[in-house]
């Protein structure tokens, strides 16, 4: 069917896809809290070295392993009848498996073999990663398509407010894990929590009613569709220069992965404690997903992300200047309170910018480009922190974090209210 004949069937639809939605999304959030890329697996990594570098590459797999398939998958994408093939049934395989195989290799390994367990920890995550790049254009894709502009914001926060109170409660309860359980025994149980809540998400994800629409245009050879890539950056200067913003803000996340190991290192602290930092990162996620859901729907996604950028520089700016943990109990809220902005606005905004036929390509661009320099971000990070020190490069990535808000305060208007370049 056409896209207008599909509208009184998703409008239908809406209030159960928005349920299955949000549950997939809490429960899916939820699993996430236990693998903060923040607090928890940079733990873990540094159990096996203290080596700045490696413990980057957690960030640098975050980053990269999404990059290449977004691109290449956002072709298939748009012209897919339903969205939903890739998050639920490509996705199991590239995304979820791998994070059901990590507990059991932790179990196995983690005592007497540390150089296969780190081995094994970084081919299951980049494995993830990777599969995060195959699955996200498709899931935003579908979410854009059965969840109306004026609901998505409602839809995100109310979505990861749910995910994130949960995940404090597993954040509550990660400290005494850390604490009363030997290192293999509860890294083993938090990973495997995460497991089991990726297969209850994801059993949620495939309820979701989502009619099949063929798409009007003629899908382009490889060849024209990649020479239409750069065309798009070059036309669209609103989009290029919120690609621009979001590039530099990915820069500043150089930082991200060393907080957790700073704090550490200065403060003295045990896994219990670090491990405490968690609750205050969810905190963060929670309470702003609420506030910026709500302020999404009613002033529009620019706003939100804009409050997002400037809480991202108010953090680093902290990191730079103190050290004490009362003070990173604060950076992780703030540090939570801007991933919400990004991830309810930084995504949703690209909607805006373009029509239906090119949105999965517009993703592909604004997941893909900025990426590129996150996935820098972190090994420069690990190579500044390693010359220079911390604090330096907790200043360079502020500087980096308040260029990127300059830009989108100052170059990037509405995409809502402008007009299409199509």
């Amino acid at each position: 069917m056409l896209e207008s004949e599909a509208a009184p069937l998703i409008e239908k639809n809406y209030r159960w896809n928005f349920t299955v939605n949000v549950l997939d999304g809490a429960t899916f959030w939820f699993g996430m809290s236990f693998l903060s890329t923040a607090v928890i697996l940079p733990l873990f990594v540094s159990h096996f070295t203290s080596n700045p570098l490696l413990i980057g590459l957690i960030a640098f797999l975050t980053a990269a392993g999404p990059l290449v398939p977004q691109l290449l998958v956002a072709r298939w994408v748009a012209h897919a009848p339903r969205k939903i093939v890739f998050p639920a049934h490509v996705g199991f395989f590239f995304e979820r498996l791998p994070l059901i195989l990590l507990p059991i290799a932790v179990w196995f390994l983690s005592e007497g073999q540390p150089l296969w367990a780190l081995t094994a920890f970084f081919l299951l995550y980049g494995w993830h990663c990777a599969g995060v790049g195959v699955i996200t254009v498709g899931w935003q894709d579908m979410i854009a398509k059965i969840i109306p502009a004026d609901r998505r914001g409602r839809f995100f926060g109310i979505t990861n407010f749910i995910g994130n109170g949960t995940g404090i409660l597993g954040a509550l309860a990660l400290p005494f894990f850390l604490l009363m359980s030997d290192f293999r025994t509860s890294f083993t149980l938090a990973f495997g929590i995460a497991a089991l809540s990726m297969l209850v998400s994801w059993g949620f994800l495939l309820l979701t009613r989502e009619p099949a629409v063929e798409s009007t245009v003629v899908q382009p050879t490889w060849l024209d569709y990649l020479s239409s890539l750069p065309s798009i950056v070059k036309r669209d200067g609103n989009f290029r220069r919120f690609l621009i913003s979001q590039s530099l803000t990915a820069l500043s996340g150089m930082a991200a992965g060393f907080l957790l190991v700073h704090a550490v290192q200065t403060g003295g602290l045990n896994d219990s404690q670090a491990g405490a930092f968690t609750v205050w990162l969810q905190v963060g996620l929670a309470l702003a997903n609420l506030g910026f859901g709500f302020l999404a729907d009613r002033f529009g996604h620019r706003r939100g992300l804009e409050w997002g950028l400037l809480l991202n520089v108010v953090s680093l700016i902290l990191a730079w200047l103190l050290n004490a943990p009362w003070a990173f109990s604060l950076i992780f809220f703030l540090r939570g309170a801007m991933n919400a902005s990004q991830v309810i606005s930084g995504s949703a905004i690209v909607y805006e910018f373009s029509g239906a036929e090119d949105r999965a390509v517009y993703l592909g661009l604004a997941n893909t480009l900025p990426g590129l320099v996150g996935a820098l971000a972190p090994l420069l990070g690990g190579l500044l922190g390693s010359l220079f020190g911390y604090p330096v490069m907790f200043a360079l990535s502020a500087a980096m974090a308040l260029a990127g808000w300059a830009v989108y305060r100052f170059g990037v208007s509405d995409p809502r209210h402008s007009p299409k370049t199509n």
